[in-house]
């Protein structure tokens, strides 16, 4: 067992702000290996960063949505790909909530617990005596090559390899799976967050015991509270927006850095001092600041409502996908706003400030947050029937 110290939820944003210089220093490092080097990880586990939902009765913080949104936020203005293993890691941690108490225990109990994989089903899941037996390749394993469980989405298919249904209903769980019986991929050669180790992984004919998974799709929280009302999809959404939200932070940082030395090639005078340069700054100041508003006007409201003890309703979940969204995508735009106005100083790889615009470009394209999630939200805007599954 870990000696780790008991984090609670008010440690965590400290921490995130302590931590920050140092993962800037370090976020080329994590670039280059193409994954979190091993003393990021441990600063960010002995912070507890990993552990962000993980509730109480397994030691954890919980926090709530809205600091988790913060936390996440704030290392993403210091190093993305940290920013999103931390988000990965923390909204996983949503299913210590949910897993029956043992399962939940031996996957979060730990003070050093981190877990992570791709929900998507495109493994498959046999069912045999005790368990399943499990084989799959995954691709997007942000952050795994540190977790300590690994999981993935799998179909259930009978012995003929066609898709099943067990009698009990399980038909595509996020199955978990020791370390040790992960084979990780060398296909994680991308343009943005490449610190994050998004990965390629698989496992083959992998024996899975009863109970140790989670069907996301119609699963019952174990626990009462607030947190737990809120869904998976939303959370990751929540969790991408907020990293790009903290990556256009960090970049209107560095870009007033930039403008108050750098003279456009030609010009007596500085970034700072011409009018474009001003715009542009405060632009991007602009819009990380209303994302972030918009963000947790959408975490509040649904928030009093789950503190209420009630569901959250269709509504709520269309204004965090929503909000979550449009933060991704203009902050994305922002980005490449800015870089285009610091000029050939942020083409370079050494430039932070470049690693933060492609960075943001990646998140961008996430499923949850890509930009035909306004053709969802519209179509439930405007009454239409829509499917809701995924959020």
């Amino acid at each position: 067992m870990s000696s780790l110290p008991r984090v609670t939820a008010s440690d965590l944003l400290p921490a995130a702000r302590a931590l920050g210089p140092s993962l800037a220093e370090r976020a080329e490092r994590s670039e280059a290996e193409r994954t979190l080097p091993d003393d990021v990880v441990a600063d960010l586990r002995d912070a507890g960063l990993f552990r962000l939902l993980t509730p109480p009765d397994l030691s954890g913080p919980e926090a709530d949505v809205a600091t988790a949104s913060q936390v996440i936020a704030e290392v993403a203005r210091h190093d993305g790909g940290a920013a999103w293993c931390v988000m990965i890691a923390g909204t996983t941690s949503l299913m210590a909530g949910f897993l029956p108490e043992d399962v939940a225990s031996l996957v979060f109990g730990s003070p050093d617990s981190c877990a992570g994989g791709y929900a998507a089903p495109v493994g498959t899941a046999t069912p045999v005596d005790g368990g399943l037996r499990v084989s799959g390749t995954w691709a997007w394993g942000s952050g795994t090559r540190h977790c300590n469980w690994i999981g993935g989405g799998a179909r259930i298919v009978d012995p003929d390899g066609k898709p099943a249904r067990r009698a009990d209903g399980l038909v595509a769980p996020f199955v978990f799976f020791d370390r040790d019986d992960v084979e990780h991929l060398d296909t994680w050669h991308v343009t943005g967050l490449s610190g994050s180790g998004s990965t390629d992984y698989r496992v083959e004919d992998t024996f899975v015991p009863e109970g140790r998974w989670l069907q996301m799709i119609d699963a019952t929280p174990r626990l009462d509270g607030p947190t737990w009302r809120f869904p998976f999809y939303g959370m990751l959404a929540i969790g991408i927006a907020s990293v790009s939200i903290g990556l256009l932070d960090g970049a209107v940082d560095r870009f007033g850095e930039l403008a108050t030395a750098k003279k456009p090639e030609g010009s007596k005078r500085t970034l700072a001092e011409r009018a474009s340069g001003q715009a542009a700054l405060s632009t991007a100041e602009a819009i990380a600041r209303s994302s972030r508003a918009f963000l947790h006007d959408a975490i509040g409201e649904a928030w009093t409502t789950a503190a209420a003890g009630d569901p959250l309703t269709l509504e709520h979940r269309r204004s965090l996908r929503l909000a979550a969204c449009d933060a991704a995508q203009r902050c994305a735009d922002a980005l490449i706003a800015l870089g285009r106005e610091a000029g050939g100083a942020a083409v370079y790889l050494r430039e932070p400030l470049q690693r933060k615009i492609r960075d943001g470009q990646v998140a961008a394209t996430h499923a949850m947050v890509a930009p035909r999630i306004h053709e969802l939200t519209g179509r439930l805007a405007l009454g239409l029937e829509t499917d809701t599954t995924l959020l």
